[in-house]
C-alpha cells in the first residue's frame, strides 16, 4: 500500500490544535519514510507558523479556521497554511538581531528567523482575503 502523497488538516484558532497537527505530520511524514530529523524541523516551522497565526491573526476574536495542506512531491515536503486572519507577510519583517543581548532585542521576529532557518524556501501571498504561507524542505532519496 502506497503512502498517501498529501495531508489536509482544519486547525480552529486555538493553541491546543498544534500538538495535534504535529501528531498527524509525524505520521505522515512517517508514513513517506522521511527521516526524523527533518520531520521535526518541518514540525517547528509549521508550529511557529501556527502559533504565530493564533497569536497574532485575528484581531476581533472569534472562532476561525486554519486549513493545512501538506504534500510531498518532487522530492519536497510542501506546507501551505492559509487564514483569513489581517494581513500579514512575515517576510517583509527585519530580520532579528540575534546576536544583541536579551535585554536589547526586540520582542517578537524570531519564529519568522526560525521558519526562514529552518526551510529551504518560504513564500507569501494574500488572495482574496486569505494570507497563504507557503514553505519547503527537500527530502534526500533516503527519506531525508
Amino acid at each position: 500500500m502506497t503512502a498517501p502523497q498529501s495531508l489536509s488538516i482544519k486547525v480552529a484558532n486555538d493553541l491546543q490544535e498544534v500538538p495535534r497537527v504535529a501528531e498527524q505530520i509525524e505520521t505522515f511524514c512517517s508514513n513517506l519514510n522521511v527521516s526524523k530529523k527533518i520531520t521535526y524541523r518541518f514540525n517547528i516551522a509549521l508550529e511557529e507558523a501556527l502559533t504565530n497565526i493564533i497569536s497574532y491573526g485575528f484581531s476581533g476574536g472569534g472562532r476561525h479556521q486554519i486549513d493545512v495542506s501538506v504534500e510531498f512531491r518532487g522530492g519536497e515536503l510542501i506546507a501551505t497554511v492559509s487564514d483569513d486572519g489581517k494581513p500579514f507577510d512575515p517576510l517583509s519583517q527585519a530580520p532579528p538581531d540575534i546576536h544583541a543581548s536579551v535585554e536589547e532585542r526586540k520582542v517578537g521576529g524570531l519564529g519568522i528567523h526560525l521558519l526562514r532557518t529552518l526551510m529551504e524556501k518560504v513564500e507569501y501571498r494574500r488572495d482574496d482575503g486569505t494570507n497563504r504561507l507557503t514553505f519547503r524542505t527537500r527530502v534526500d532519496a533516503a527519506g531525508g
